[in-house]
């Protein structure tokens, strides 16, 4: 049932990040909504914590969508001093959240499972990101831009917050949710094909 050649991907993700990335490398993209519970475990590591999430929500896809649909769910965790940076929940804590940012490097872990029924494959990736030193003044000023308030680590690299980013080591893609590379043969092994033409 889930053999046979595949066109379009569930994303089992309200991110439009990870449908444009999906898009970007040619593979139409149905969203599929669905919800799960993404509050860590106690003493749960950074790691552990975000495969979980990621196997949670392409379980949650794969029964909401069509019998034999393939199914792609990621999940991406800022991670400092072995820290989850989620989102801000208000300005105060978003500043405080960049300020332990700046200067230093961070780990961002993403997660993708792709899935068709009960065949679930993972990868889980890891990247370091090196933030130059900020300011006050100019943490305030991104703040005022909006573009932190809903953002894990609060910021976002493929905005504003690219300024803040020194150095990258890994994959750029993954901080901004979804590794391309990895995802490409994930769905490979479903027979989804890329550069799909459109």
């Amino acid at each position: 049932m889930c053999s046979e050649r595949v066109s379009v991907v569930h994303l089992a993700s309200a991110s439009p990040r990870r449908r444009e990335l999906l898009e970007q490398i040619g593979v139409p993209v149905q969203r599929v909504q669905c919800s799960v519970d993404e509050r860590p475990c106690p003493d749960e590591a950074p790691a552990d914590y975000v495969q979980r999430v990621t196997r949670d929500k392409v379980r949650a896809g794969v029964a909401i969508a069509p019998a034999g649909a393939v199914v792609l769910a990621a999940d991406t965790a800022v991670v400092l001093n072995d820290a989850i940076l989620g989102k801000p929940v208000d300005q105060q804590h978003a500043q405080a959240m960049l300020r332990s940012l700046s200067g230093r490097q961070h780990q961002v872990l993403t997660a993708v499972a792709v899935a068709c029924g009960s065949d679930i494959r993972l990868q889980l990736v890891a990247t370091k990101v090196r933030f130059r030193p900020l300011s006050d003044a100019e943490i305030l000023a991104y703040w005022q831009t909006g573009e932190p308030a809903d953002k894990a680590g609060a910021y976002g690299i493929p905005g504003l917050g690219a300024v803040f980013v020194e150095h990258i080591e890994g994959s750029y893609s993954a901080v901004v949710g979804l590794p391309l590379a990895e995802t490409a043969l994930l769905l490979a092994e479903f027979a989804v094909p890329c550069w799909q033409l459109r």
